[in-house]
């Protein structure tokens, strides 16, 4: 399910947008908005995560896991 919205970005911004769906990059404005904002609702998760684990006490296999995922490729997110 999906819901339309209305929203105000600067002329640059939609330029960029337009050039990323003129590229073939995007098939349409609303997928590139969409990509930006789940890429940062993902960095905000991530955020709150490294958060919590400041808080926790040292954990060898998260400190594993951590070092994993610092050198994984990040092109495989869309």
């Amino acid at each position: 399910m999906s819901k339309q919205i209305a929203v105000r970005l600067p002329d640059d911004v939609v330029e960029f947008i337009d050039g990323v769906v003129r590229s073939g990059d995007a098939s349409s404005r609303a997928a590139v908005v969409a990509r930006a904002l789940e890429r940062e609702r993902r960095r905000l998760v991530a955020a709150r995560d490294v958060e919590i684990l400041k808080r926790s006490r040292p954990d060898r296999e998260l400190d594993r896991l951590a070092e994993h995922a610092s050198q994984t490729p990040l092109d495989d997110l869309d």
